[in-house]
């Protein structure tokens, strides 16, 4: 007994080794690609030209960064998306909630019917024309702060996952709510809403990086009012290399588009990474309690 005992740690062992190393080589798979994208930012430009296959910078510069705060006024396009991503986010998960509890309500007669018209949305779209001519004639909403919030109020698949979370809640509650006289609106803002704290985190995270990270509605619809991730995307384009190879001076002051690059996509991603952490717990279990059903 004993020597079939030791058999069997000794298996268990090699396992936990073995999942070791898998866990390792998936953190550096993992962190490789952002700590290289970290380093071309920080490292000269014209050492970043000759190779980039890199995790800490080899000649450590503030350049890249200097380049892009100094040259650019980027403290309006700032707060233009943080409060476009604060309205975004707040009335873009308030509204998905409110339709989703509707779709999950099971009095409610036409809810499969609207359930599959969301979904074919998901799949055919009426193509990017119609929609500029919807958002500029018919609404209006060209050069106006509500282009970045009406057009993308509500997502789909953001429905269907509160929609599943409230579907996994003891039906029970809501009927003692509403034999005590509670009506949907009470029931709704009250018991269904502090239930669905982990699921709502997690929609308010998509919602808030999608809208952090748009630029193309910025492009299309109002470049009168810019955000962050327009300016970048304008600054990106723009950087060139404007260099005399005879000119010394020159040269230690050279860009290069690479390295402006990478340096605007360590702006654009530390206020993400800086939230994600204090809504990573309710993000994996919205995750995985919401997306057991469809």
């Amino acid at each position: 007994m004993a020597r079939s005992h030791t058999k069997i740690k000794s298996k268990d062992n090699i396992l936990d080794y073995i999942l070791l190393v898998i866990f390792i080589g998936v953190i550096i798979v993992t962190l490789y690609p952002f700590l290289n994208v970290l380093a071309i930012s920080f490292n000269d430009p014209i050492d970043t030209m000759r190779n980039i296959n890199f995790i800490i910078p080899r000649k450590f510069t503030w350049s890249n960064y200097t380049y892009v705060f100094q040259e650019n006024n980027l403290f309006e396009p700032f707060a233009m998306s943080i409060v476009r991503t604060l309205v975004g986010t707040l009335t873009g998960v308030a509204a998905t909630a409110m339709v989703a509890y509707v779709l999950s309500r099971r009095d409610f007669y036409f809810n499969k019917l609207f359930t599959v018209l969301f979904v074919i949305t998901m799949y055919v779209s009426g193509g990017l024309v119609p929609e500029y001519l919807l958002i500029t004639r018919t609404l209006k909403l060209g050069n106006h702060f509500l282009v970045y919030i009406l057009p993308g109020l509500i997502w789909v698949y953001n429905i269907i996952l509160i929609r599943s979370f409230i579907d996994g809640l003891p039906i029970a509650l809501q009927e003692a709510a509403r034999i005590d006289g509670a009506n949907d609106f009470i029931i709704f803002a009250k018991i269904v809403l502090p239930l669905c704290k982990p699921v709502l985190a997690t929609v308010a995270l998509f919602v808030a990086v999608g809208q952090w990270n748009s630029f193309m509605d910025t492009y299309l619809y109002a470049r009168d009012l810019p955000t962050l991730q327009y300016v970048l995307y304008e600054i990106m384009e723009k950087a060139t290399i404007k260099v005399d190879p005879h000119a010394a001076e020159q040269l230690k002051s050279a860009v290069s588009p690479m390295s402006i690059r990478m340096a605007i996509t360590i702006i654009a991603t530390v206020p993400i990474l800086i939230v994600y952490p204090f809504l990573q717990r309710y993000f994996v279990g919205g995750m995985t309690i919401g997306a057991v059903k469809d």
